[in-house]
């Protein structure tokens, strides 16, 4: 029993992290005007056990931060894979040169201290890297000035003090790192005095932009098109749309490609909103016929959402399933990972797609059992993608990119391949005929045990050498690792919301992503209610991470040079 409470078996070390996360989320729960730091409190708790003796094995703990930190990353990319590279058109260029813009001025800020109060830049590195709790920078850091003082490179001080110092103020200013971020989105809502609900409605109208699903109706009234039938029709023009219905004669039909328009036909169409003005061209003009009188003209008719639950069809063309010609119904949208795509013929669909299906009931009962539509079927969770995924990821991360002038290697490092890999799985997957469908309980499940394992680690990692660092002069470096948290965040936060117009949410996403802050994100998801944050995050974080590690390494040349 003594080793297991005082030791540092793998059993002791399972128990204390398993502890410090049970704390931690249960003072999570706390919260002071309805606010709470979440599961950012396992951090602290594990800092405080720490300090007080309890450790756990070092080599395990390395093991578990950077898993935990896999987990974490890899589970936002599949969740924001689907719409990751329209959120980067739609804004995605901005968000990273802000990011960039981030970035330096926590660049310049620890340049100017250096200057200013004669502090060691390598020291001030290490206290960077905690400022924004990017541990790969401090991990290039190191490495570099091992590299760097190895050759012919002579220093005064020691070389293995300044390694350490390197270790302590990032340690020291982590904790800072994630308050400070905090403390600026908690000031940045109250100063602009935000609306969270509204903020969200914002986003969301916004969300897929142009390409959103729009339901038009339209009557036929272009010559060029009496007599022909929709598939010819189709193929005269370049903007994809889906004729939902057709009301002829006192009834409504459910067409198919074969279907042929006649002169005064009213048509229901769906089609993208940047297609809106060239359909109504093609068949004539709009009419005022909202949804409600449709299905008032015609009660027989249904609207359904059925699921795709066969992973057999995962990476078919919607037209390849023939679900309008031999069902009789029509499908108007498909929706994936919250974002709502116009059913085109050549879209492809995966497993978890849900499809927005037009027809009569006994039909769309059809349909339902053609495509699955078994809940049951989404609650196996598919793993092969993901752990191969990991595999490829860490692969990716871990190749090396040079930089001219630059002599140490730059890498992705163990969370950015990882999230790269995972973003491209969640987009590309469904054409590569590979199933990454997650159900949101299950991706959620992975993401917060991901995270709670990596901060548990980070604090009981940390805890050791925290006080004394302080005491030995390090509170100094607090003061410095809030000044480069602080200064940079509240910058960017403002001129984002004031030059850039941007939501609050992504501000939220760009300042955790910029910082590459995964316990902000956790922070910004639980106390703000939204996921909306995670696509931000995610659009920034490769870009942020890559120039963190490759500024870390230019501060250490530059000081020993």
């Amino acid at each position: 029993m003594r080793e297991l409470f005082f030791g540092q078996g793998t059993g002791h070390s399972i128990m204390l992290l398993a502890l410090v996360i049970a704390i931690g989320l249960l003072l999570g729960k706390i919260k002071v005007k309805g606010v709470s730091l979440g599961s950012t409190w396992i951090l602290f708790v594990g800092i405080l056990l720490s300090h007080f003796g309890f450790r756990a094995d070092a080599s395990l703990l390395h093991f578990l931060k950077e898993f935990g930190l896999i987990l974490f990353v890899f589970s936002i990319g599949l969740q924001v894979g689907p719409g990751f590279f329209h959120s980067f058109k739609s804004g995605g260029l901005k968000l990273n040169m802000l990011a960039v813009a981030l970035v330096l001025t926590g660049v310049i800020t620890t340049y100017l201290i250096h200057v200013i109060t004669g502090e060691n830049l390598i020291t001030l590195t290490g206290v960077m890297s905690g400022a924004v709790t990017n541990t790969p920078g401090l991990g290039a850091a190191q490495q570099t000035y091992l590299d760097a003082t190895s050759g012919s490179f002579v220093h005064e001080i020691n070389s293995s003090e300044i390694a350490s110092s390197l270790a302590s103020g990032y340690a020291v200013a982590y904790p800072i790192g994630v308050l400070g971020v905090i403390m600026v989105l908690m000031l940045t809502k109250t100063l602009f005095r935000i609306d969270l609900k509204k903020e969200a409605d914002d986003l969301e109208s916004q969300e897929v932009g142009m390409d959103s699903p729009q339901r038009v109706a339209l009557s036929v009234k272009n010559p060029a098109v009496f007599g022909k039938t929709i598939l010819e029709v189709s193929k005269a023009i370049e903007n994809k749309f889906i004729i939902s219905r057709v009301y002829r004669d006192g009834k409504v039909i459910v067409p198919v490609a074969s279907t042929v328009l006649n002169s005064g036909d009213d048509l229901l169409v769906v089609t993208a909103l940047s297609s809106v003005d060239a359909v109504t061209v093609l068949f004539g003009e709009q009419i005022n016929m909202p949804k409600e009188a449709w299905d008032k003209i015609d009660a027989s008719m249904s609207v359904r959402k059925v699921t795709i639950t066969r992973t057999s069809m995962t990476g078919k063309k919607l037209k390849e399933l023939k679900i309008r010609t031999n069902y009789g119904v029509s499908i108007t949208r498909v929706s994936r990972g919250g974002i709502d795509l116009v059913a085109n013929p050549d879209l492809i669909v995966q497993m978890g797609d849900t499809l927005l299906v037009v027809g009569h009931d006994s039909d769309i009962n059809r349909v339902a059992k053609f495509v699955g539509n078994s809940r049951t079927g989404l609650y196996h969770p598919n793993l092969i993608p993901i752990f191969f995924g990991i595999a490829f990821g860490v692969l990716f991360g871990s190749i090396p990119i040079m930089i001219p002038g630059i002599p140490q290697a730059i890498k992705f490092g163990l969370a950015g391949g990882p999230l790269i890999i995972a973003i491209l799985l969640g987009y590309f997957g469904p054409m590569l005929k590979i199933t990454t469908y997650t159900t949101m309980s299950a991706n959620l499940m992975l993401r917060e045990i991901g995270i709670s394992i990596f901060l548990a680690a980070v604090g009981l990692g940390a805890g050791e050498t925290f006080v004394s660092s302080i005491v030995n002069g390090g509170y100094w470096w607090i003061l410095y690792g809030a000044l480069i948290t602080l200064i940079p965040t509240a910058l960017i936060a403002i001129l984002g919301r004031l030059l850039f117009k941007l939501n609050f949410y992504q501000i939220c996403g760009l300042v955790s992503g910029g910082c590459t802050n995964p316990p902000v994100l956790a922070f910004a998801q639980n106390a703000y209610g939204t996921d909306y944050t995670s696509v931000s995050y995610a659009t920034v974080y490769p870009l942020s991470m890559f120039m963190r590690v490759l500024v870390a390494q230019i501060l250490i040349l530059i000081a020993v040079a």
